[in-house]
């Protein structure tokens, strides 16, 4: 176990993983800025290892001083802001033990007459476990895998804006070791 930990790790601090997650920590924090700032903020993000995109209702001054705001507040320690509780993670790793639980819960169902139909309690039952399970292993995941709470040496270069498919979008390019 203490192998595959350390291999993990080991993948963890590539370059272009270490950026992509900081990035991916401060588009949440980011998020978290504007929440308070915005009324209702409804928002979309995603990240990769030169910035993040943010797809929203939203100004262009207003995500510039929310994105330095969620910066500074993450160097001065405030890693959690790093973690969302709307992050695909979350949505990924419940839908993933959905599947499993729905996989589960159909093994040998072809062997009965109506199997499938008789398992529907078992199924529906796994996939509640799933979707109250998977939103804490969603967010542990998230703190330890998809998203890095240390900013380290990340610095943003620019913010503009556009629009895209009638959508304002921001994209927020930073650099970083």
């Amino acid at each position: 176990m203490q192998r595959q930990l350390s291999m993990l790790q080991s993948t963890l601090d590539i370059p272009y993983i270490r950026r992509t997650r900081r990035n991916h920590g401060l588009e949440h924090a980011t998020i978290h800025m504007l929440s308070q700032r915005v009324q209702g903020l409804k928002m979309a993000g995603r990240s990769d290892s030169g910035g993040f995109w943010l797809w929203g209702d939203v100004g262009l001054e207003e995500v510039e001083s929310s994105v330095n705001r969620a910066l500074t507040r993450m160097r001065a320690g405030e890693h959690g802001l790093a973690i969302h509780p709307n992050c695909g993670t979350n949505f990924v790793t419940i839908a993933a033990l959905g599947s499993v639980a729905v996989l589960v819960a159909l093994i040998g169902s072809e062997r009965e007459k109506h199997g499938k139909l008789n398992r529907l309690p078992l199924v529906a039952t796994g996939i509640l476990f799933a979707a109250i399970l998977g939103q804490p292993l969603g967010t542990q995941i998230q703190e330890h895998v998809t998203t890095l709470g240390d900013p380290g040496d990340l610095e943003v270069v620019q913010v503009r804006q556009s629009k895209q498919g009638g959508l304002t979008a921001h994209r927020v390019t930073t650099r970083s070791s």
